[in-house]
């Protein structure tokens, strides 16, 4: 939205300004988060893996299906950029935007975390969050967006003239081409679009800008997901800390996340099943 219109509003303007929104995707019909499934799921899990992902850098990790995965706070106040995989086909990976238009501009316990298409499927359920008391701040700040893309070089570059390489895209680049065997440039494009983990983030109220601050996540926080495929994940820590004052800095304070995997008690997860892909089939419409 610009401050600074170049025409005049219109006779009709208030008219067209109180016309009402509507929802573009009711998410009335998405399957229901069953969080007493969840629950009892967790009843007796056991920690099987732990990574420390280190300040201004990234990791990967694995998370088998039927698996829970925690993002943690570790030593310091600390935000990440998230991006996940299908183990088995990088192809299939998070789908931000779309995630955004079905749960809105952050998420939270009970959304879940689509894949792209042609798959569109849930890769993962959100199942704990220790921030959900956040909720919106007066600024309209919220916590675990699905907004921003993630701090990149080329941005950063448009922006400063300066070049920086432990952008959260660079870190992601790196970890994924390690994990993979693959070189930067072949790794780079199956990076994306991120879920900002412990990021506090909205839109300015006069001029609708991103803007972020200083994240509220403090010692015993985490965002828990389970794993509704077999998942890649990579996690970048910003190396804007707690993104209180820049995203791509040498000057913030930054910090380590760790990252735990938990395994169900066997027999845990009942008759559950991993997710499937779309049922829609373009060969009927194209």
């Amino acid at each position: 939205m610009k401050s600074n219109p170049q025409f005049p509003a219109p006779a009709d303007a208030a008219e067209r300004l109180a016309v009402k929104p509507v929802i573009c995707y009711p998410n009335e019909t998405l399957p229901t988060f069953d969080a007493a499934f969840y629950e009892a799921a967790k009843d007796g899990m056991t920690l099987v893996d732990t990574v420390i992902v280190p300040p201004r850098d990234a990791r990967c990790f694995s998370v088998p299906a039927g698996h829970f995965c925690r993002i943690a706070y570790q030593d310091g106040p600390q935000v990440g950029d998230l991006n996940l995989w299908n183990a088995d086909d990088i192809n299939e990976k998070f789908f931000s935007g779309k995630t955004r238009a079905l749960h809105g501009t952050h998420v939270s316990t009970g959304d879940r975390l689509w894949s792209n298409l042609p798959y569109l499927r849930p890769l993962a359920t959100v199942t704990a969050d220790t921030l959900d008391w956040y909720g919106y701040d007066s600024f309209g700040g919220g916590v675990h967006d699905v907004i921003g893309t993630r701090c990149d070089p080329y941005t950063n570059h448009l922006l400063s003239g300066n070049d920086y390489h432990h952008c959260c895209h660079s870190n992601l680049i790196r970890a994924l081409a390690e994990e993979k065997g693959l070189s930067p440039d072949e790794a780079e494009p199956y990076v994306h679009d991120v879920l900002n983990v412990f990021m506090c983030t909205g839109f300015t109220r006069d001029t609708q800008q991103y803007f972020m601050k200083a994240s509220p996540v403090r010692e015993g926080d985490y965002l828990e997901l389970f794993a509704e495929v077999s998942l890649l994940g990579g996690l970048s820590a910003c190396p804007g800390g707690d993104c209180g004052s820049s995203h791509s800095s040498e000057e913030a304070a930054c910090y380590p996340l760790r990252v735990e995997i938990y395994k169900p008690a066997d027999g845990a997860l009942g008759n559950w099943k991993p997710a499937e892909v779309s049922g829609y089939s373009r060969t009927h419409g194209l």
